[in-house]
C-alpha cells in the first residue's frame, strides 16, 4: 500500500515540474523580462554598420563645435584694457630752513604752525657752540701757597672781587671775574695789569642743541612764515638744499 503511494506522489512530482517549466518561463514563449514601455537593449556589435555617407555628415556636425570652442574660450578669459600713461605734472620747489629754536616744544609749535603751507618738512637737531661769557683770571700758581700769596698781593692793591680756584680743571688759579660783555671783562682785565699782575682773558663756551625746521614749499605758493610764527624772536630763514 506504502509503495503504491509513494509511485503516485513521484508521478503527480513530475507532472508539476513539468508544468512549471512549460508554463512558468517567458523565454519558451519569446516574451520579455522587462516591461513592454522599457527600450531594448542592444550591444554595439549587434548595431547595423553607419552609411558611407555618416562619416561626412559626422564631420559636418562636429566642424562648427571645434570652431566655436575657441569662441568660448575667449569669453571665458578677462578682458585686458591697456590704459594710455597719464602725463605726470612735476612742481618745482623752494627749500628754507627756519630756526634755531631754542627748546623741542619751540620747533613742534612752529612745526604744527606752517604745516599747511608746506609740502614736505623735517625736523633737525645740531649741536652748536655758544659763548658762555668771557673769563678774566691770573694763571695757576704752582702751588696752592703761592696762589693764596698772589690774593693778599691783590688785596694790598685793593684789587677786590677774586676767587683762589681750589679743584676741577684748573687749581691755583686765581679768578676776577665771568663777564657776558667782552668790553667790560677787557676793562677788567686792563686794571688788574695796571696794578701789576699778569691778568688774562678768555671766552667761555659751552655746546648745546639747536633745532630746525626744513621746509619744501611749491613755487608760486607766496610763503610766509612770519606772520604763523609768534613770538619768533631770534629766529631766522636761509635757503637750504631741496630733500
Amino acid at each position: 500500500m506504502v509503495l503504491r503511494l509513494l509511485f503516485v506522489l513521484l508521478i503527480a512530482l513530475n507532472i508539476a515540474v513539468g508544468a512549471w517549466l512549460w508554463l512558468g518561463q517567458d523565454d519558451t514563449h519569446g516574451r520579455s523580462a522587462a516591461d513592454p514601455e522599457v527600450p531594448t537593449l542592444r550591444l554595439l556589435a549587434e548595431r547595423p554598420a553607419p552609411p558611407a555617407s555618416a562619416p561626412e555628415a559626422a564631420a559636418t556636425v562636429q566642424a562648427p563645435v571645434a570652431a566655436a570652442t575657441p569662441a568660448s574660450s575667449a569669453a571665458k578669459a578677462p578682458a585686458q584694457t591697456t590704459l594710455a600713461p597719464t602725463p605726470s605734472r612735476s612742481n618745482t620747489y623752494t627749500c628754507i630752513s627756519i630756526g634755531p629754536f631754542a627748546a623741542p616744544v619751540d620747533l613742534h609749535n612752529a612745526r604744527n604752525a606752517l604745516t599747511a603751507q608746506a609740502a614736505r618738512m623735517r625736523s633737525r637737531q645740531e649741536q652748536t657752540t655758544q659763548t658762555r661769557g668771557w673769563w678774566v683770571y691770573l694763571p695757576a700758581s704752582a702751588s696752592r701757597d703761592q696762589a693764596l700769596a698772589q690774593a693778599r698781593r691783590l688785596s694790598a692793591a685793593n684789587i677786590a672781587d677774586y676767587f683762589v680756584v681750589g679743584s676741577g680743571g684748573q687749581p691755583n688759579t686765581i679768578s676776577l671775574g665771568l663777564f657776558k660783555d667782552p668790553a667790560n671783562a677787557r676793562k677788567r682785565r686792563d686794571e688788574v695789569v695796571a696794578a701789576g699782575f699778569p691778568a688774562q682773558m678768555t671766552e667761555r663756551t659751552e655746546t648745546v642743541p639747536e633745532y630746525w625746521l626744513d621746509l619744501a614749499v611749491t613755487d608760486g605758493a607766496h610763503f610766509d612764515w612770519h606772520s604763523r610764527l609768534r613770538n619768533a624772536t631770534g629766529i631766522g630763514s636761509h635757503s637750504t638744499g631741496c630733500f
